[in-house]
């Protein structure tokens, strides 16, 4: 018999307008829901008794299966065959486009049995303000084909989707022992040019060094999903988590959501290394002098505590000329990342240009002589 405790019961999230029945969406620029039949307007509400307050869960009892019934519930999601996107797809959609790669999915749509959002960042940037953010990038590069600029300008509107991440929560107290190096100086005397000079060579003094350090970690954030290049999330900060709003799906409305793909075990392992990193460098401060080694750090790792939230990505994925290429945009800041895209004839233009610049400034340089 599993240890796992049941889900809550599967649920569509729809959002009918009150005067007219068609779909509201979430309005960045409104912080509301809008009906775009209509016009009509509605508040997102207040969070139910689950859903309100952003409070960590425990690290320990989510591994064990241990986590509330409450804190699990099921989804109906595809999964893109190209790059394994899980992406959630109303329950009238049976076709449509992978929107991390533009490949065609058909929405056979399946379960997945997740840990429920305990927050989210609400969409601050509408559609138009993300698709100028990304042209104007697309603008920036000089060696981008003109052409995909301006598809991308024209074409299809770019997808709202809220990427799932972890944070985690966690005391550490760390024992070290390393070497500290004092700079110092000795007189030395070389030959240069057939004569004795004297220099002062740098040396370093090392002597052991051991001690403690300990740093609270909070809000450690690790992508939960596979869809996209690490390059490019790794790129899309800063978030600004101070404003996550208590999960809700009146915010998802007339976007979607990825389910996640990195599991809780894989996503800490990732944080751990986050933390090592930053405990290596409370090591060296602690250390001091002017030079430092580190041979060992021993670290204890306590009241691990995490969180699923979801995070706001605009997303365009196009094929130009054979070519596919992908945006993301930061759904909160607008910072833009993606596939540098270059064009043969600008750099061939640029070469060109570049060998007659300098075929001039040599003409010139020879008639001085």
């Amino acid at each position: 018999m599993s240890d796992t405790p049941p889900a809550a019961p599967l649920q569509e999230h729809r959002f009918a307008c009150e005067q007219c029945g068609a779909d509201y969406r979430f309005d960045p620029a409104a912080g509301e829901l809008v009906c775009d039949h209509c016009g009509h307007t509605q508040s997102t509400g207040q969070a139910g008794p689950w859903e309100g307050g952003i409070r960590e869960l425990d690290f320990r009892a989510a591994i064990d299966n241990l986590l509330p019934a409450q804190e699990i519930e099921e989804t109906r999601v595809s999964t893109c065959p190209n790059c394994a996107a899980q992406v959630e797809f109303d329950a009238d959609t049976h076709a449509a486009e992978c929107p991390f790669c533009a490949t065609p999915v058909v929405t056979d749509t399946g379960i997945h049995r997740h840990i429920k959002p305990r927050g989210l960042l609400p969409f601050k940037l509408n559609e138009e303000a993300a698709r100028a953010q990304m042209t104007q990038w697309l603008g920036s590069l000089w060696f981008a084909p003109g052409g995909l600029t301006d598809y991308a300008r024209k074409g299809r509107k770019l997808q709202g989707i809220y990427v799932p991440y972890w944070t985690f929560d966690a005391d550490t107290k760390s024992r070290y022992s390393g070497q500290r190096g004092t700079i110092y100086y000795v007189s030395q005397t070389v030959m240069r040019n057939g004569k004795a000079q004297t220099v002062q060579v740098q040396k370093i003094r090392w002597r052991p060094a051991s001690g403690r350090v300990a740093r609270f970690f909070d809000d450690v954030l690790v992508l939960a999903s596979t869809s996209l290049p690490k390059r490019y999330t790794d790129a899309l900060p800063p978030w600004d988590l101070t404003t996550l709003e208590p999960y809700r799906p009146e915010f998802l409305a007339g976007f979607r959501a990825e389910g996640y793909t990195v599991d809780l075990h894989d996503g800490f392992a990732e944080a751990r290394q986050i933390m090592d990193r930053q405990i290596e460098r409370d090591v060296k401060f602690d250390i001091g002098g002017d030079r430092q080694r580190v041979n060992s750090v021993e670290t204890d790792v306590s009241a691990v505590t995490f969180k699923h939230i979801l995070l706001p990505v605009w997303m365009a994925a196009y094929k130009y000329r054979g070519k596919s290429y992908r945006f993301v945009v930061n759904g909160q800041t607008g910072r833009v990342q993606g596939e540098r895209p270059w064009s043969a004839w600008k750099i061939a233009f640029a070469v060109i240009l570049g060998l007659i610049v300098a075929a001039g400034i040599g003409y010139v340089v020879a008639m001085n002589q």
